[in-house]
Formats: C-alpha cells, structure tokens, sequence
C-alpha cells in the first residue's frame, strides 16, 4: 500500500558515550566534535531540514547538555556579536537556532538503538518517522532522504538506506537481502542480518543510517529480546517488519550512491574533516595546495 503521508519528524539517537574518541568526548559528546568548523550533529540537522523535517527527538544521555545549549539561542553571545559588528556571526547563530523544533528525551539505560527507537514512541505517535544517525554524515550535495520519502510514497512500508561496502567490512554493518523492483535504485527487501561474517552474509548491501519507519516497529521493540552484543537491535525489528509484509507494509530500500562520511571512528573521522574542508570554497584551494605539498615532500 501506497502512502502520501507527509514526513516531517525524525529521531536523532544521540545517548552514545563515545568511549572510541576519549579522552576527547571525557566532557565533550562526540556528536560536538567539528567537522571543520560545525558540529558533526549540525550537519545531520541542516540534512533533516533540507528534506523538509521540521520536528527533531534527540534521545540523549548523561553529558548531553552541549547539544542543547548548541542549538539554543544564546542572548548575551548575540549582543556582543551585533556590538562588535560581526553580523554573519550573529546571523548565522540565530540560523542555528532556527533550524528545526528540537526535543529531547533521556535514554537512562543504554540497551541499544532499538531501545533508542523505542524512547519516542510517545512524541511520535501513529506517524510514520524518520531516525538519523550521526556517525553517517550524507553529503548535502547528494541527498539521500528525498529519495527515501519518495520511495516511501510509492512503495509505502518503511524504506531503508542501502550502500554497497566491500565484502571484508559487512560485518561493520546490518546487512539486506534483497529483490529488483522495476526502479533499478529501489530494492525490496526480504531479509536482514545484523553484522553477518563474510561467508554468511547474503550480499554487500550495508543498512546505514538512514531510516523511514512505520509506526509499528514500536510494538516489536517493546516485545523484543536482546540481540547481538545483548541490546535491543533495530536490524532485528526490521528483519521481522521485512518477513511479514502484513504487519506494516513490508520494507523497500534506496541504494545510495551518493557520499557518506563515516564519523564513527578516529581515521574515518578525519578523512571525513579532510573531505569536507576540500570541498569548501573557503578553504579547500588552500588545504589542498598544503597538502599536495605535504604529501610531495616525503615528511
């Protein structure tokens, strides 16, 4: 069944303790570190925006605080910018704040990003919604939740992202298997592994963090039994809305081939600051002529 449902709530699971980034994320959340010169969890925002998103939970967790204060307005800060004549400070912070209707909600016990999913329940309701993940920063150049909306509104159900990884890093991942749909960018998808081995993984399509869901996967959170490293896994819940196409739909996906930045360790987050700084016209000519002679230099 079809849906023309317009999206407009999304979730942001952010209770993460970041332990891969301490002592760096000791007083700092990890989704505050920059990426050049925003917080990794601004781009995720200005993404849910851009797609017409307008009403964001972020489930949080103990030393969270910075992410409020981040997208709160700052009056004092404001005064001294507009003093000093700095206007596109000024303007830009007001931006900021403006960005989107942002709550949030505790996640005392971390027990996984299914139990993360499952804390919004009550501020999503019966709408269908989307849950973004900060680690996966998609490229505002190649946008992937128009296409997840619109696949949605053709398909109906909940619609996942996809991107093919090599074969040696599936086990990174929740893994799909997969059918052709008459749209060669849009798979249905009949099975999901989460983390798979190589040799049991059922293809090199990779669940990133992009999710449209129905309201339904509530109540299989809510009965689920732990999964893989004992949490409540969201690949698991998914996997059953995908078996049983009656519960809600089915699952469809949108393969992505766009770009993603992974920010969920030490050398992908940089490449990500180092992508992302090249492509700015800002700064990019000049970082790129450093580093073109950095790396000519042999040092």
């Amino acid at each position: 069944m079809t849906s023309k449902r317009p999206i407009v709530k999304a979730v942001v699971p952010v209770a993460g303790l970041g332990t891969r980034f301490l002592p760096a994320t000791k007083a700092t959340p990890k989704e505050m570190l920059p990426v050049v010169d925003k917080p990794a969890i601004q781009y995720v925002v200005e993404e849910a925006g851009a797609a017409g998103i307008t009403d964001l939970l972020f489930v949080t967790g103990r030393n969270k605080d910075a992410l409020e204060n981040h997208f709160d307005r700052v009056p004092n800060l404001e005064r001294t910018l507009l003093d000093k004549g700095a206007l596109a400070l000024h303007d830009e912070l007001m931006r900021i704040a403006e960005l989107a209707h942002i709550h949030y909600v505790r996640q005392g016990n971390p027990l996984g990003l299914g139990h993360a999913v499952s804390m919004a329940r009550p501020h999503v309701g019966d709408s269908p919604f989307v849950v973004m993940l900060g680690d996966d920063l998609i490229d505002a150049k190649t946008p992937i939740l128009p296409s997840m909306i619109e696949a949605f509104h053709n398909h109906g159900g909940s619609i996942l992202c996809l991107m093919e990884v090599p074969d040696e890093d599936i086990h990174l991942y929740g893994c799909a298997a997969v059918e052709p749909t008459d749209n060669p960018s849009v798979v249905r998808v009949t099975g999901l592994i989460e983390k798979p081995n190589a040799d049991e993984a059922p293809s090199n399509l990779a669940v990133i963090g992009r999710y449209l869901l129905q309201p339904q996967v509530f109540d299989i959170l809510d009965a689920q039994e732990p999964g893989r490293g004992g949490e409540i896994q969201l690949t698991d819940a998914l996997a059953k809305l995908a078996k049983d196409p009656s519960i809600a739909g089915g699952v469809h996906a949108v393969v992505f081939k766009g770009r993603r930045y992974d920010t969920g360790d030490k050398l992908s987050y940089l490449k990500s600051v180092v992508q992302i700084a090249l492509d700015r016209d800002d700064v990019g000519p000049d970082l790129r002529s450093w580093l073109t002679k950095y790396l000519a230099s042999g040092q």
